[in-house]
């Protein structure tokens, strides 16, 4: 579990690289907010996460407890399928709390960044253009 890096993931370096050349500043990493969300834009109250598709529960959230159970093949099967369901209701817990202090949340996965990192820049951009105006 120490090989699995907290921050600074390579979807996350490259997000962030590409938001910058749009043109956007952000502070990463604000341990002042709930979650302590990957990238922050305070001035527009935008909160931005990358999540590991495993670890935060693509599978589950995408097709269900049934795909994520088979998703497991290990002999700690349910201890590991536990986990994930409680990282995913913690992720709802911490959207939900950064929404009710005003927030407006994203949550971008992993492989969707490294797959096309421009489409989730804008996504991001477009967001952070429209709580500044």
């Amino acid at each position: 579990m120490k090989v699995i890096r907290r921050r600074d993931t390579a979807a996350e370096m490259i997000l962030r690289r590409t938001i910058w050349r749009k043109g956007l500043r952000y502070v990463t990493q604000d341990r002042e907010l709930p979650g302590t969300p990957d990238v922050v834009f305070r001035g527009a109250r935008v909160a931005v996460f990358v999540d590991g598709d495993y670890w935060h529960g693509r599978v589950l959230i995408d097709r269900g407890l049934r795909a994520l159970k088979l998703t497991f093949r290990t002999r700690n099967r349910n201890f590991w399928i536990e986990k994930v369901v409680r990282n995913v209701e913690r992720d709802h817990r911490q959207t939900a709390e950064l929404r009710s202090l005003g927030w407006s949340v994203l949550r971008l996965w992993e492989r969707d960044v490294l797959r096309d990192p421009h489409r989730e820049a804008l996504k991001v951009y477009r967001i952070v253009r429209r709580r500044t105006i």
